[in-house]
């Protein structure tokens, strides 16, 4: 990444050389293509490994969204876990959104749409929305992010975030809670990293 680079930025001016690392989603080892200029470029970060490992089943069919996706960790995991899902992963970076989609085709998984949000139709509302969140963008932004796109939970649906301890969560946790009237509790601890549960008001 250049300096002014960051994995938020829409189009990274870091050259884009791919490479192909093994990971673990899903219970099984799957191969996937990684790229400088993104979110966790080396492969599974730490903060998603928590999500993936501490977050329930989803279920076996609806509509689900990895808010954030990066090269796809969580988007993948999904459509994996439940074939018969859609899975719709949002991020603003476009090599992001083509590694997933690259990723997606490789591992066979044709119910996987990796877009902008402007490629979610309005109407769209969630089941399941499982995220990393990108803290670092700034409370403003990220509170925008989770404003617009848990308001779009389905009547019943979950959300499961994952934040770093000493990077906010008890107070992100709280201000869900208030300032968005949902309920949000701790679901899960582990590494340093707290998993909440958002639920559809």
């Amino acid at each position: 990444m250049t300096e002014n680079d960051h994995y938020f930025t829409a189009d990274p001016a870091s050259p884009n050389e791919r490479r192909r690392v093994r990971v673990r989603l899903a219970g099984r080892a799957v191969e996937v293509e990684v790229a400088p200029g993104i979110f966790s470029p080396g492969g599974l970060d730490k903060g998603t490994a928590v999500l993936l490992d501490e977050a329930p089943a989803p279920p076996a069919t609806g509509t689900f969204l990895d808010l954030g996706c990066g090269w796809g960790p969580i988007a993948l995991t999904l459509a994996l876990s439940s074939p018969d899902a859609t899975v719709h992963a949002l991020d603003v970076n476009e090599r992001a959104l083509d590694l997933t989609r690259r990723n997606a085709a490789a591992l066979g998984l044709g119910r996987v749409t990796a877009t902008t949000a402007d490629g979610i139709p309005d109407d769209v509302r969630f089941d399941l929305i499982w995220s990393n969140p990108p803290i670092r963008v700034g409370k403003a932004v990220l509170h925008d992010l989770l404003r617009t796109w848990l308001s779009r939970l389905a009547p019943g649906g979950v959300a499961y975030l994952v934040v770093q301890k000493n990077l906010g969560s008890d107070s992100l946790q709280r201000w869900i809670e208030v300032e968005l009237g949902m309920p949000c509790g701790r679901f899960a601890s582990s590494k340093g990293f707290r998993v909440l549960e958002v639920r559809a008001p």
